[in-house]
């Protein structure tokens, strides 16, 4: 059974941000929110940093930002960008990496480096590669309660004509996918994910669960926002879900920031795209009058400090905290 993001890690993958065609005309700022990120996943695991010919750079910038590198593991994997979730390491049990293929959310051509990451990864650090067939699956697109239930959208796995990850899977196809490699036996499918959402629907801008019941999910107050009934919607599904066990799962809502528009793009700016690390639960926060509250009902919940982290202009990048981060359980 691979656990869930809130047991104990054994490090965190990040790798560092390179490309700055990823945040055209906002990347000056980049760095410094990875250094933070750095910083405080580092209290209290390694930070496995792929950072292929850049080592030199990201040590300058992490030295200048005062971060300690005890706990700081410069691996030469180079990458095309930095979303880990999706390209990194998808850790299964017993120490094993998932051979997942990724072709950049079938949508971006430039992706030979990424699609490389989990084999390099294995091999650096030990961990037996398993064959899962072939399929092509992001850790974006799927979240874990660690019993058996697992949390996906139609929208990402089941759209026939947009960014089709797998042509020709079904429902039944995932779920058996889901069984053999996750040991989630229980799939909840919920619809569309947000607006913006360069990805088509990945759980982890929409729902997240915080505990093997309970589940927080994105809510919109604003009836003429494009979220607004999309996001009712998905409640409702969360209201008639199951759990691995039968029962219905708890649910709280968690408030959508205000739209983050940048060059005329609505951008996928979500507080569910916390990241539960073993010190803290990283949460990304717009400058937006609900970040306090976005914050304090996660650290509540997840009982462990929550920490706003800037991600205004991360953002631009089409990602924020969860997107960038892969956890090696323990």
């Amino acid at each position: 059974m691979t656990p869930a993001e809130w047991e104990r890690h054994a490090a965190t993958w990040l790798a560092w941000p390179h490309n700055v065609r990823d945040w055209p005309g906002k990347f000056g700022p980049i760095p410094w929110v990875y250094a933070e990120i750095v910083r405080r996943i580092a209290e209290g695991e390694t930070v496995r940093l792929l950072v292929g010919e850049l080592e030199a750079k990201a040590r300058a910038v992490l030295d200048k930002a005062g971060v300690g590198l005890k706990d700081v593991e410069f691996l030469r994997i180079p990458t095309d960008r930095v979303w880990t979730r999706d390209s990194g390491p998808i850790f299964l049990q017993p120490a094993a990496i998932g051979r997942f293929r990724f072709n950049a959310w079938a949508k971006y051509s430039d992706f030979k480096k990424d699609s490389r990451i989990p084999e390099r990864a294995a091999k650096a650090k030990g961990y037996r590669l398993v064959d899962v067939g072939g399929a092509v699956l992001e850790g974006g697109a799927i979240d874990l309660n660690g019993k058996g239930s697992i949390l996906v959208t139609e929208e990402c796995l089941l759209d026939p004509k947009v960014q089709v990850r797998n042509p020709g899977f079904g429902r039944a196809d995932y779920e058996k996918l889901f069984e053999k490699t996750f040991g989630a036996r229980n799939a909840i499918w919920l619809g569309k994910g947000i607006a913006g959402d360069d990805t088509h629907g990945h759980i982890d801008d929409l729902a997240r669960f915080v505990d093997p019941r309970t589940i927080v999910i994105c809510q919109e107050r604003n009836p003429g926002d494009p979220n607004y009934r999309s996001l009712q919607e998905n409640r409702e599904r969360l209201e008639s879900a199951r759990l691995e066990d039968g029962s219905k799962p708890s649910w709280l809502p968690l408030p959508m920031p205000q739209p983050v528009i940048f060059d005329g793009q609505r951008l996928p700016a979500s507080y569910a795209n916390f990241y539960i690390c073993n010190a803290a639960v990283l949460v990304p926060t717009f400058d937006d009058p609900n970040d306090a509250f976005a914050v304090g009902t996660l650290g509540e919940i997840l009982e462990r400090p929550a920490i706003g982290i800037h991600a205004r202009d991360l953002v631009w990048g089409r990602g924020t905290l969860h997107c960038l981060s892969q956890q090696e359980p323990a």
